[in-house]
């Protein structure tokens, strides 16, 4: 979301849905549902809507449209353009449909595992983002009463059980089935016995309404349906919407009625497409400085001195109670959260442990009414990061939630949240998402430094003053990416690379080898440079590439010093450090970028910078769809 957003969608409490409240154990898979019911075209709209929800799974798609009161369906494996290819040489011409677009879970990407499923008859048509956990139990109750079952995967199961539940309306049948189902879906449920409905369901998977006039519209992202209406509806968990051409029903799954306030979004679609660039994840390479300025729009005091988060609840005694702070986070959001430790221990002298969310409940974590946890997730919708923050609130900690999305599950269930304005992000790699959350956990250290008077005023408005510095300085970066786009092709020959660093250096060189191995494929690990010594120097071979984060003024001597030791054993480095070191560190390198100099703890937003520019490049050279990397999903978390 960007700043335009603000208002759009306000935090909410929590809710859960009786029997199904076991949130911890729900895993989440990060497919795109789509519905549409009117007077228009409805194969057009759903594909265009699909389009808008590729990135969310790219294994196969599907519609299920009305021809008349009859459901015909037409679904492939493959990329979205498969199907929409089929469709132009048969179309569908009806009025209300569902499509989907699969991350493949149950069952490998097929045309018989592509959604929407239905039951034996065919009167009944599911699309599903999620995973029904006790599915092989149901399968084995229906199966027994003569339902037979073509896939692989759990949706089909969803689909014969609402016929199984069926009596003559299917409202109650979808909410007798949700009953029986545990686990996390968004449903999007169709059947030829009552062609003017649409029933969706969610719990624990995101799921929108859109209103219009004659016509509605589900998705499972605003973008899918924002080019035709921006009134929306945000589901709760066990919350379900039942959708005619002339309204819209809402009611809990118990089937209480309920109502909710209208929601208008403000921004524009166009910050969902490309721009002009030949990717997204090029383009919110570029938004980076946009997306800086945003997130401290209005939290820092314009002579520089103070910052201020009103979003956050907490009163000076309770930030002062503060004893300690777990920073709980996946994939890229974790590695935000390493930096993070760094800027609140420097500043606020708080004791941090960070860990990746699959494994925090897992070892037990000593959590206390003084602890304060910060879940990190961009789409605020990660299953284990969610079940981190249950966990926490369950032993009486404090969560303060640094998310890209309002309104967002970890948004409405965090006691704080900090939006970091980014604005949607659409590729699978994550680039301005992380940098926004570095300028997040910038802003809280501040904010805890300040209210603790760990740091001195001088200290304080010098850190803001360089922050406000910041966009123009990865501007500088940006303006010679050609020099980084040979770097990249230079890189793209290898099989293997490493990336070593030291202090928060070294936390940005575990993003950056992120960063390259899920776009380039290109086998890479990051190491602490003081500790190659101890193992990782035997893989270092003549030739081998070894990019080396120097912009840590305290550790430049012991850095070099380990530069020449992988130099020694024939790498090849290259060198991201800081102006004015050129001279310096040139000596011991092959060769080298300079970013421009910030202070130290802040280097991380500029230096990531170039590392996302040679993945970027990497990924070109060796043919890869940049967008979509093979295995991977947005927003995904499995156990």
């Amino acid at each position: 979301m960007n700043d335009e957003l603000h208002t759009v969608l306000p935090r909410s409490g929590h809710s859960q849905v009786e029997g199904n409240s076991n949130l911890t154990e729900v895993y989440i898979y990060m497919c795109g549902i789509v519905g549409y019911i009117g007077n228009r075209n409805s194969q057009e709209i759903l594909i265009e809507g699909l389009k808008k929800l590729e990135y969310r799974g790219y294994d196969s798609a599907g519609i299920a449209v009305f021809t008349g009161n009859t459901l015909e369906i037409r679904k492939s494996k493959g990329r979205l353009a498969v199907l929409e290819g089929q469709l132009q040489e048969e179309p569908l011409a009806g009025s209300v449909g569902i499509g989907h677009t699969r991350w493949a879970t149950h069952g490998k990407p097929s045309d018989v595992n592509s959604h929407p499923h239905t039951d034996n008859s065919s009167k009944f048509s599911v699309v599903h983002n999620g995973i029904v956990e006790n599915y092989l139990d149901l399968k084995d109750e229906l199966a027994a009463k003569g339902h037979n079952f073509v896939s692989e995967t759990d949706t089909e199961v969803i689909a014969h059980l609402v016929a199984d539940e069926y009596d003559g309306n299917i409202v109650e049948a979808v909410q007798r089935a949700v009953k029986r189902m545990r686990g996390a879906f968004a449903l999007g449920v169709l059947t030829e016995f009552e062609p003017t409905k649409l029933v969706a369901v969610r719990f624990a998977s995101p799921l929108v309404i859109g209103i219009g006039e004659g016509e509605n519209f589900i998705g499972s992202d605003i973008p899918a349906i924002l080019e035709h209406t921006r009134n929306v509806y945000i589901l709760n968990d066990g919350e379900m919407a039942v959708l005619t051409r002339d309204g819209v029903e809402l009611m809990t799954t118990e089937g209480e009625f309920i109502s909710k306030e209208i929601f208008h979004v403000d921004w524009d679609l166009v910050t969902a497409e490309k721009a002009g660039f030949d990717h997204f994840m090029l383009k919110e390479i570029y938004e980076q400085p946009k997306a800086y300025r945003d997130t401290m729009r209005g939290r820092v005091s314009e002579d520089n001195n103070s910052v201020s988060l009103t979003e956050i609840g907490m009163t000076a005694e309770q930030v002062k109670g503060i004893r300690k702070v777990h920073i709980v986070a996946c994939g890229t959001a974790y590695h935000a959260g390493l930096v993070g430790k760094t800027v609140i221990e420097r500043m606020a002298r708080i004791p941090v442990e960070t860990d990746v969310a699959s494994e925090y409940r897992y070892r037990s974590p000593i959590i206390t009414p003084d602890t304060l946890v910060i879940v990190v997730s961009q789409s605020g919708e990660t299953a284990d990061t969610l079940a981190a923050l249950r966990e926490a609130k369950r032993n009486g900690a404090r969560v303060l939630a640094i998310t890209n999305v309002v309104g967002s599950s970890v948004a409405r269930e965090a006691d704080d949240v900090l939006i970091t304005w980014a604005g949607p992000e659409i590729a699978v790699a994550s680039t301005k998402a992380y940098t926004s959350q570095l300028i997040a956990f910038y802003l809280f250290g501040v904010y805890l430094a300040q209210t603790l008077g760990t740091m001195e005023q001088a200290a304080i408005t010098e850190v803001l003053t360089a922050m406000q510095q910041l966009p123009e300085q990865v501007e500088a970066v940006l303006e010679q990416s050609a020099v980084l786009k040979q770097v990249a092709d230079s890189i793209a020959v290898h099989k293997n690379l490493f990336f070593i660093g030291r202090g928060v250096d070294f936390a940005v060189a575990q993003e950056g080898s992120l960063k390259l191995k899920e776009i380039s494929y290109i086998h890479s690990e990051a190491y602490a440079a003081g500790e190659l010594k101890h193992g990782t120097l035997a893989l270092i071979e003549d030739g081998i590439p070894v990019i080396a984060l120097v912009t840590q003024e305290e550790l430049y001597e012991k850095t070099l010093s380990n530069i020449k030791e992988v130099k020694a054993r024939g790498a090849h480095v290259l060198a991201i450090a800081n102006a004015g070191s050129e001279v310096e560190v040139s000596k011991s390198v092959d060769e080298l970028f300079a970013i421009p100099k910030t202070l130290p703890i802040l280097s991380p937003a500029v230096s990531v910078i170039p590392l996302q520019l040679i993945s970027y490049y990497a990924s070109l050279a060796v043919g890869n769809d940049v967008d979509k990397p093979r295995n991977l999903a947005k927003s995904v978390t499995v156990e």
